[in-house]
């Protein structure tokens, strides 16, 4: 599994490097001294795991989290856990405090997922205020655009990410993510029941009451995508 670490203390990366040689299965390919260095570097190496420091000068771990637009796993690494872990509420693979016990790495490495090919998003970075989330795709029912930014929904949560439905869209899979039309894309798998409108146009009732009028040609769409 390859891993990079992004942390603005060289001694920090050092020591989890030498930690990490005790887990062959795990192959450092980078390091990055800030979110600046990191927006690049990880996009470009691809890799499957970042151990991530959230403060850092400049670009917080949780500003780079929110720029990257495909999440890898992450293991955050922090010193400091009274406010950084709690504010971070779902779905981050583990966090390690500095300094970092064998034992605890041992046990974060060990929930590792094996991770999904690369090219179409598997989670996303949404954070609203002090609170963040790491969700996974299958648990968002509903993305709404407003302007640049898109609502996100799942659970009873319904934060902002600052990326546009369209640039969303093209990282989705067509098989589970359906346009509804210019504002909304669904999740069908989601969908509890579907009724016709007055005009024709289809209307879905989600999962959890949400309901969702289609745009006359996505119904049509719909239609054949549900075998209606």
């Amino acid at each position: 599994m390859k891993a990079v670490i992004v942390d603005d203390e060289r001694l920090a990366r050092l020591e989890l490097r030498r930690l990490l040689a005790d887990h062959p299965d795990i192959e450092v390919v980078g390091e990055a001294r800030n979110g600046e260095e990191a927006l690049q570097l990880v996009p470009k190496l691809a890799p499957d795991l970042v151990f991530l420091d959230i403060q850092m000068p400049g670009m917080s771990g949780f500003d780079l989290l929110e720029k990257l637009g495909d999440l890898p796993q992450v293991i955050f690494t922090t010193a400091f856990d009274q406010y950084a872990v709690r504010a971070f509420e779902v779905n981050a693979l583990d966090y390690l405090l500095k300094p970092i016990a064998p034992d605890r790495l041992a046990a974060a490495l060990a929930r590792v997922r094996p991770a999904p090919p690369h090219g179409k998003l598997e989670q996303v970075f949404v954070r609203d205020g002090d609170r963040c989330w790491i969700v996974s795709l299958p648990d968002i029912f509903l993305m709404e655009s407003e302007g640049n930014y898109t609502r996100v929904c799942f659970g009873a949560e319904r934060p902002l990410i600052r990326r546009s439905l369209n640039a969303l869209e093209e990282q989705l899979d067509p098989a589970v993510f359906f346009r509804a039309g210019r504002r909304q894309i669904i999740n069908l798998k989601w969908i509890q029941k579907v009724d016709v409108a007055v005009s024709g146009a289809l209307v879905v009732t989600l999962r959890g009451g949400t309901v969702v009028e289609m745009s006359r040609r996505q119904s049509a769409r719909l239609r054949e995508v549900l075998g209606l």
